[in-house]
């Protein structure tokens, strides 16, 4: 699967909380697990339910943006 097929998610929290998710590409589309990984599986089944019900309604679905990529944190010189 390339990254025009994929959704980006971005996830928040953790200990002592909950983890939770949501989709730059899929606004509205929300998610929380206990783990990351229930959070990544709670993500993947929400995203699927957000996505029938668009076609339901015959909305277009979002176009996914691509891979996220993460940049080490660094104060101006």
């Amino acid at each position: 699967m390339n990254d025009s097929e994929r959704y980006l998610i971005l996830i928040e929290g953790g200990p002592p909380s909950n983890f939770s998710a949501w989709s730059p590409d899929v606004l509205g589309c929300v998610a929380t697990g206990a783990t990351i990984d229930d959070c990544i599986a709670e993500m993947r089944s929400a995203i699927a339910a957000h996505l029938e019900l668009m076609a339901a309604n015959d909305e277009a679905l979002p176009e996914p943006t691509g891979p996220g990529v993460y940049v080490e944190r660094a104060l101006a010189a």
